[in-house]
C-alpha cells in the first residue's frame, strides 16, 4: 500500500443506517443529595408549578396594555402626516401618553419642525381623535419642541416604509 492509498482510506466517510436511536438520559434532581441541600429544606421536583400556574396581573385601563391606553395608541396610529406616508406614532412624534384614573388623557407630542404646515391643525386633530376613543373622559394635547424631533425617533417600520433601512 502506498502513502496515497492509506490517506484515502483514512479520509473515507462511512455511512451507517439505523432504525432507532436510544433517547439521551434525562436530567434528574437527586432528592437525597445532602451536599446540594444546604438549607435543609427538601426540594420538590414541581417547584415551578405554582409559579407557572399564576395568571399575570390585569393592566389598568390607563396603563400600557389597558383598554383605554391601547385604544388611544390605535387612534394615534390612524393619524398620518400629510407630507410623509407614515402615521404620527411610528414617525416618533408622540413623546408620551398619560391616562389618569378618571380617564383624562394627556398626549405629549411634537412636530417634525415648528414651521410644519399642519402645526395649527395637527394638535386639534389629535385631541379630537383621542377624545373619540371609547372610555376617554377628556383629552389634552401638549405640543412641545424640546427635545426636537429627529429621524432617529422613528420606528423601524417607519424607516422601512421610507426606505431608510
Amino acid at each position: 500500500m502506498t502513502m496515497d492509498d492509506s490517506m484515502s482510506e483514512t479520509g473515507k466517510i462511512v455511512v451507517e443506517e439505523v432504525d432507532a436511536v436510544a433517547p439521551p438520559p434525562k436530567a434528574r434532581v437527586d432528592m437525597a443529595d445532602e451536599d446540594n441541600n444546604a438549607g435543609g429544606a427538601e426540594r420538590k421536583p414541581d417547584y415551578l408549578d405554582g409559579f407557572l400556574s399564576q395568571k399575570p396581573a390585569e393592566a389598568g385601563a390607563g396603563e400600557p396594555g389597558g383598554d383605554v391606553y391601547e385604544g388611544v395608541i390605535s387612534a394615534l396610529k390612524e393619524i398620518y402626516d400629510p407630507e410623509i406616508p407614515v402615521n404620527i406614532y411610528e414617525l416618533g412624534l408622540i413623546y408620551g401618553v398619560d391616562v389618569t384614573p378618571d380617564h383624562h388623557v394627556v398626549v405629549t407630542m411634537t412636530l417634525t419642525t415648528p414651521h410644519c404646515p399642519v402645526a395649527e391643525s395637527m394638535p386639534g386633530e389629535v385631541e379630537l381623535r383621542v377624545g373619540a376613543v371609547p372610555g376617554v373622559g377628556s383629552a389634552e394635547v401638549n405640543l412641545i419642541w424640546d427635545p426636537p424631533w429627529d429621524p432617529a425617533k422613528m420606528s423601524d417600520e417607519a424607516k422601512l416604509e421610507l426606505g431608510m433601512l
